[in-house]
């Protein structure tokens, strides 16, 4: 049959009369805000740690490698000598630890970086970083090299020295930070009375 045959046209609109099309309504399927809200979280956290990710600058590129029993030690000019050599022999109260023990280098890196901005936040003035000797590895006292390399990169670590027997000795590290402002606030207002 072909449709050009005007009998089947009309036969074809006399069945379809009253027949109303199926209105399809066009439907976007959006999440609702309770999802919206779950699934924007782990991206804002993400996002933030990459972003303080981007914000430790601690070098990576080439660290000297040290020996696993070599004693590691810096200090800024205008870090009085009796000051350094107390911090040597450990005689200032340890305030805040750090255990690198089982991480990985950039592992460490970023919780160096957390670390010394967190004492700096809490007003700590004296640390202790283990790091262990790392004799007997594949690399020797590869994270010590890191924390002799890193230290000195921090403005905030005005000196650091491997810790006595006690502490650790060559497998960790005394830091000395700066004083916080309010800290140099308290000290003016105590000895300017």
């Amino acid at each position: 049959m072909s449709t050009n045959n005007p009998s089947d046209a009309d036969f074809f609109l006399s069945q379809m009369k009253g027949v109303k099309p199926i209105k399809v309504e066009e439907k976007v399927v959006l999440a609702s805000p309770h999802q919206d809200k779950t699934s924007i979280e782990p991206r804002r956290k993400a996002a933030t740690a990459e972003l303080e990710k981007d914000k430790n600058f601690l070098s990576g590129e080439y660290i000297e490698p040290l020996d696993p029993l070599a004693v590691i030690e810096f200090k800024r000019d205008g870090v009085q000598n009796g000051v350094y050599r107390s911090l040597r022999m450990g005689k200032y109260q340890i305030d805040a630890r750090l255990d690198l023990h089982n991480m990985t280098v950039d592992q460490a890196r970023n919780a160096v970086f957390q670390f010394i901005k967190d004492c700096m936040t809490n007003d700590i003035r004296c640390a202790l970083i283990t790091h262990g000797k790392g004799e007997g590895r594949e690399q020797p006292a590869q994270l010590k090299s890191c924390i002799a390399h890193w230290l000195p990169q921090l403005n905030e670590v005005m000196a650091f020295h491997s810790a006595q027997k006690r502490h650790g000795w060559v497998g960790a590290t005394y830091v000395l930070l700066r004083k916080s402002e309010k800290k140099k606030q308290e000290n003016w207002e105590m000895f300017n009375r």
